[in-house]
Protein backbone atom coordinates (compact mmCIF):
# COMPACT_ATOMS: atom_id res chain seq x y z
CA UNK A 1 0.00 0.00 0.00
CA UNK A 2 1.26 3.44 -0.84
CA UNK A 3 0.54 5.90 1.93
CA UNK A 4 1.26 9.50 2.72
CA UNK A 5 2.14 10.04 6.37
CA UNK A 6 2.46 13.35 8.20
CA UNK A 7 5.39 12.79 10.56
CA UNK A 8 7.06 15.69 12.34
CA UNK A 9 5.18 18.17 10.11
CA UNK A 10 6.62 16.68 6.94
CA UNK A 11 4.83 14.47 4.43
CA UNK A 12 6.44 11.09 3.78
CA UNK A 13 5.37 8.72 1.03
CA UNK A 14 5.81 5.09 2.04
CA UNK A 15 4.99 1.82 0.35
CA UNK A 16 4.30 -0.75 3.07
CA UNK A 17 1.68 -3.28 4.08
CA UNK A 18 -1.24 -1.42 5.77
CA UNK A 19 -0.80 -3.52 8.93
CA UNK A 20 2.89 -2.64 9.30
CA UNK A 21 3.53 -1.21 12.76
CA UNK A 22 4.20 2.51 12.66
CA UNK A 23 7.39 1.92 14.66
CA UNK A 24 8.99 -0.01 11.81
CA UNK A 25 8.01 2.63 9.27
CA UNK A 26 9.47 5.38 11.46
CA UNK A 27 12.71 3.49 12.14
CA UNK A 28 13.35 1.24 9.15
CA UNK A 29 11.66 3.03 6.26
CA UNK A 30 12.19 6.66 7.28
CA UNK A 31 15.42 6.23 9.27
CA UNK A 32 14.26 8.09 12.39
CA UNK A 33 15.85 5.90 15.03
CA UNK A 34 15.03 7.93 18.15
CA UNK A 35 11.82 5.99 18.75
CA UNK A 36 12.85 2.66 20.26
CA UNK A 37 11.59 -0.91 20.12
CA UNK A 38 11.14 -2.25 23.63
CA UNK A 39 8.59 -4.99 24.17
CA UNK A 40 6.60 -5.07 20.91
CA UNK A 41 3.33 -5.28 22.87
CA UNK A 42 2.74 -1.63 23.80
CA UNK A 43 3.57 -2.23 27.46
CA UNK A 44 6.93 -0.56 28.07
CA UNK A 45 6.52 2.85 26.41
CA UNK A 46 9.87 2.95 24.59
CA UNK A 47 8.03 3.39 21.28
CA UNK A 48 5.77 6.24 22.43
CA UNK A 49 4.94 8.90 19.84
CA UNK A 50 2.11 11.43 19.56
CA UNK A 51 -0.82 11.04 17.20
CA UNK A 52 -2.59 14.40 17.00
CA UNK A 53 -0.97 15.26 20.33
CA UNK A 54 -2.05 12.10 22.16
CA UNK A 55 0.35 9.38 23.26
CA UNK A 56 0.27 6.11 21.32
CA UNK A 57 2.49 3.06 21.25
CA UNK A 58 3.90 2.89 17.75
CA UNK A 59 4.85 -0.80 18.03
CA UNK A 60 1.17 -1.81 18.09
CA UNK A 61 -0.26 0.96 15.88
CA UNK A 62 -0.68 0.15 12.21
CA UNK A 63 0.31 2.55 9.47
CA UNK A 64 -3.23 2.33 8.13
CA UNK A 65 -4.63 3.70 11.41
CA UNK A 66 -2.50 6.87 11.36
CA UNK A 67 -3.16 8.00 7.82
CA UNK A 68 -4.65 11.49 7.92
CA UNK A 69 -3.24 12.12 11.40
CA UNK A 70 -0.25 14.14 12.56
CA UNK A 71 2.54 12.05 14.13
CA UNK A 72 5.26 13.56 16.31
CA UNK A 73 8.36 11.57 17.22
CA UNK A 74 11.20 12.35 19.63
CA UNK A 75 13.10 13.90 16.73
CA UNK A 76 10.62 16.79 16.69
CA UNK A 77 9.85 17.10 20.41
CA UNK A 78 12.77 19.46 21.08
CA UNK A 79 11.57 21.68 18.27
CA UNK A 80 8.06 21.99 19.67
CA UNK A 81 7.18 25.35 21.17
CA UNK A 82 8.21 25.63 24.79
CA UNK A 83 7.17 22.32 26.37
CA UNK A 84 9.34 19.86 24.45
CA UNK A 85 12.43 22.02 24.69
CA UNK A 86 11.86 22.60 28.39
CA UNK A 87 11.39 18.88 29.08
CA UNK A 88 14.62 18.02 27.27
CA UNK A 89 16.47 20.76 29.13
CA UNK A 90 15.15 19.49 32.49
CA UNK A 91 16.12 15.93 31.55
CA UNK A 92 19.68 17.14 31.07
CA UNK A 93 19.77 19.30 34.21
CA UNK A 94 18.45 16.45 36.38
CA UNK A 95 20.69 13.91 34.60
CA UNK A 96 17.78 11.54 34.06
CA UNK A 97 19.21 9.05 31.56
CA UNK A 98 21.47 6.20 32.53
CA UNK A 99 21.36 3.76 29.64
CA UNK A 100 18.94 6.11 27.84
CA UNK A 101 16.99 3.41 26.04
CA UNK A 102 13.57 4.37 27.41
CA UNK A 103 14.17 8.09 27.42
CA UNK A 104 12.62 8.89 24.04
CA UNK A 105 9.31 7.44 25.17
CA UNK A 106 9.63 9.03 28.61
CA UNK A 107 10.21 12.50 27.12
CA UNK A 108 7.34 12.14 24.65
CA UNK A 109 5.04 11.07 27.52
CA UNK A 110 6.23 13.90 29.80
CA UNK A 111 5.60 16.44 27.03
CA UNK A 112 1.99 15.29 26.68
CA UNK A 113 1.56 15.36 30.47
CA UNK A 114 2.78 18.95 30.79
CA UNK A 115 0.65 20.08 27.88
CA UNK A 116 -2.47 18.68 29.59
CA UNK A 117 -1.43 19.34 33.23
CA UNK A 118 0.98 22.31 33.41
CA UNK A 119 1.47 21.89 37.18
CA UNK A 120 1.14 18.15 37.77
CA UNK A 121 0.98 16.60 41.20
CA UNK A 122 2.96 13.47 42.05
CA UNK A 123 -0.24 11.49 41.43
CA UNK A 124 -0.63 13.12 37.98
CA UNK A 125 2.97 12.27 37.13
CA UNK A 126 2.62 8.70 38.37
CA UNK A 127 -0.57 8.17 36.38
CA UNK A 128 0.79 9.70 33.17
CA UNK A 129 4.15 7.97 33.34
CA UNK A 130 3.04 4.58 34.70
CA UNK A 131 3.07 2.96 31.26
CA UNK A 132 6.69 3.93 30.63
CA UNK A 133 9.18 1.46 32.05
CA UNK A 134 12.73 2.47 32.97
CA UNK A 135 14.96 -0.56 33.49
CA UNK A 136 17.55 1.61 35.23
CA UNK A 137 14.99 2.87 37.73
CA UNK A 138 15.47 6.62 37.26
CA UNK A 139 11.85 7.30 38.23
CA UNK A 140 12.80 9.78 40.97
CA UNK A 141 14.88 11.82 38.51
CA UNK A 142 12.11 11.58 35.90
CA UNK A 143 9.65 13.05 38.41
CA UNK A 144 12.15 15.77 39.38
CA UNK A 145 12.72 16.66 35.71
CA UNK A 146 8.99 16.92 35.05
CA UNK A 147 8.60 19.22 38.05
CA UNK A 148 11.62 21.26 36.92
CA UNK A 149 10.13 21.67 33.45
CA UNK A 150 6.78 22.60 35.00
CA UNK A 151 8.41 25.33 37.12
CA UNK A 152 10.31 26.71 34.15
CA UNK A 153 7.20 26.77 32.00
CA UNK A 154 5.25 28.52 34.78
CA UNK A 155 7.99 31.15 35.07
CA UNK A 156 7.76 31.78 31.32
CA UNK A 157 3.98 32.27 31.57
CA UNK A 158 4.24 34.89 34.33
Amino acid sequence: MKAMLNINKALHRVDVDPDTPLLWVIRDVLGMTGTKFGCGMGLCGACTVHRDGQQIRSCITSVNSVMGHSITTIEAIGKTPKIGRQVQKAWSIKQVPQCGYCQSGQIVAATALLRDHPTPSDADINAAMSGNVCRCGTYVRIREAIKQASRELAAQRS
